[in-house]
């Protein structure tokens, strides 16, 4: 099982962290131990003084392939799920002004929120409305049609270079919004059905 990232896929996000909008998807990967699950708490590590929380549409793949064409992608999204993509956000930074790689930024073990997976038909793909609450206020609200790249361009994108096997993660990108967390925070991911019923997708308190 691979857990696939999409990192600045979100035009005002890439801004706010002023960072150049990409013209292809920008990939990188998490380690199947960043998974969180079950609600669980994140326990802030003590090697970074910037967590910060990144909410983000998740896709679980139902079927293996490489080299998606786009007419068949969509048959590739078995379900839907909502997550965190925590980041240490300084050590990113003091990676990247090296020109190193930031896995150790992204892929330490919490690193991955995960709610429940729903089915795919309870949701409109092209126009998802999903919300992060940080202590009762709302602080980062997307909707996946003002991704740059569709979850369509993302599955035919990454099947060029990885196999797609039943039960990878796809996590596609962050909308603005993105900040810090404190320890006695507490996060809740919501889901907006096609209906416009919220979902309580997740729920990590941060200790």
């Amino acid at each position: 099982m691979k857990i696939i990232c999409i990192g600045r896929n979100y035009i005002d996000h890439a801004k706010e962290l002023d960072n150049p909008v990409p013209k292809r998807p920008l990939v990188f990967m998490k380690p199947s131990s960043a998974l969180l699950v079950n609600n669980k708490p994140f326990y802030h590590p003590e090697f970074s003084e910037s967590i910060h929380y990144e909410v983000e549409v998740v896709l679980k793949i139902g079927r293996n392939g490489r080299h998606v064409q786009p007419e068949f992608a969509p048959q590739y999204i078995e379900q839907i799920g909502l997550g965190i993509d925590f980041t240490a956000r300084d050590l990113q930074s003091q990676l990247k002004a090296k020109g190193h790689p930031w896995e150790i930024a992204k892929g330490f073990d919490g690193s991955a929120v995960i709610s429940p997976f729903f089915p795919t038909a309870d949701f409109a793909l092209d126009t998802l409305e999903f919300e992060l609450v940080k202590n009762g206020e709302v602080v980062q609200h997307g909707n996946t049609k003002d991704m740059i790249f569709s979850f369509t361009d993302i599955i035919t994108y990454v099947s060029q270079y990885f196999k797609l096997q039943q039960g990878d993660l796809i996590y596609t990108g962050t909308p603005a919004g993105v900040g810090p967390i404190t320890i006695g925070d507490q996060l809740e991911g919501v889901l907006y059905t096609k209906e416009g019923e919220k979902r309580s997708a997740f729920r990590c308190d941060i200790r």
